[in-house]
């Protein structure tokens, strides 16, 4: 007869996944470690497969337990949304929503926007990865997107959310220094072969094709660091600019370099109700500047 798993299996399996140690593991358990080394080797008997390899840095998960881990976050998310609605006396949103988009977007518009919306949905768990890359939404590994580009995957669909400009800038005390020199003869930040075809590389070329650049980085944020740190002129997405950090817009809206935010999800998503309240409420949180 095959062993009917109770829900106290997956929660042991699963603290001894996050705790990686029995010690660990008791405290989140509130049992003795004794008491949890008894009940994995039951379980592993039970099951005919063992759970966990004994390491040099503790208890490693097997495949096998690491299936069991995630069916029981799961089983812990459901729990969780059921208290809440008893708590709070309606049905409250629940479930995991994968989205992804790039560090910049990341930084200078998605965490702004959550933070004035996700408190409502306390049992909604969001999973974050920065990627330039489509093929994590085209290969299911995401249910939403949040992506600059102009010309969006027909396979997608999505929602435009507006035009980013991009301006030209550089630290008001490094200005002071370089006084009335050109700024071709300034220092240039900018981004190394990473993105070899951003527009703003492209314009960078046509405008001042003498320049070459004395930083190169591998991310806007690292070149909007550098062009805070007083270190040189930048081309840089507006959405980036704080009023205090001290940059000074030297030419906006750069020609040529507008692009399209688009908020981005596959067509089977649109039936889950979790996505849909994240992709509306990002669609209305998300602010670009005007």
């Amino acid at each position: 007869m095959q062993y009917r798993l109770e829900y106290a299996d997956l929660a042991l399996v699963l603290a001894l996944v996050r705790g990686g140690s029995l010690a660990r593991a008791s405290e989140l358990l509130e049992v003795d470690v004794s008491t949890v080394f008894r009940a994995v080797r039951r379980l592993e008997k039970a099951l005919g497969t063992a759970l966990f390899e004994k390491g040099r840095n503790g208890y490693l998960a097997t495949a096998t337990a690491q299936q069991l881990a995630t069916q029981a976050e799961l089983a812990e998310q459901a729990l969780e949304a059921a208290r809440l609605g008893l708590e709070q006396g309606h049905d409250v949103l629940s479930g995991t929503v994968r989205l992804t988009c790039s560090d910049t977007v990341l930084q200078g518009l998605l965490l702004p926007a959550l933070a004035r919306f996700m408190k409502r949905y306390p049992a909604l768990n969001l999973e974050l990865t920065t990627s330039n890359a489509f093929a994590n939404l085209s290969r299911r590994d995401a249910d939403i997107a949040l992506r600059l580009t102009n010309a969006p995957p027909e396979h997608l669909v999505g929602r435009k959310l507006g035009e980013v400009h991009y301006v030209l800038c550089a630290h008001r005390d490094y200005l002071a220094e370089q006084g009335e020199r050109p700024w071709q003869d300034m220092s240039w930040i900018a981004p190394d072969d990473f993105l070899p075809d951003h527009s703003s590389v492209a314009w960078r070329r046509q405008a001042f094709p003498t320049v070459l650049p004395a930083y190169r980085c591998n991310s806007m944020l690292s070149v909007l660091d550098l062009c805070r740190a007083g270190l040189g002129l930048a081309a840089l997405p507006a959405f980036l600019l704080r009023p205090d950090d001290g940059l000074q817009i030297l030419e906006p809206e750069l020609p040529g370099c507008s692009i399209h935010l688009w908020l981005l999800t596959r067509p089977d998503c649109r039936a889950l109700r979790a996505v849909v309240t994240l992709f509306e409420e990002l669609a209305g949180s998300i602010r670009l500047p005007a």
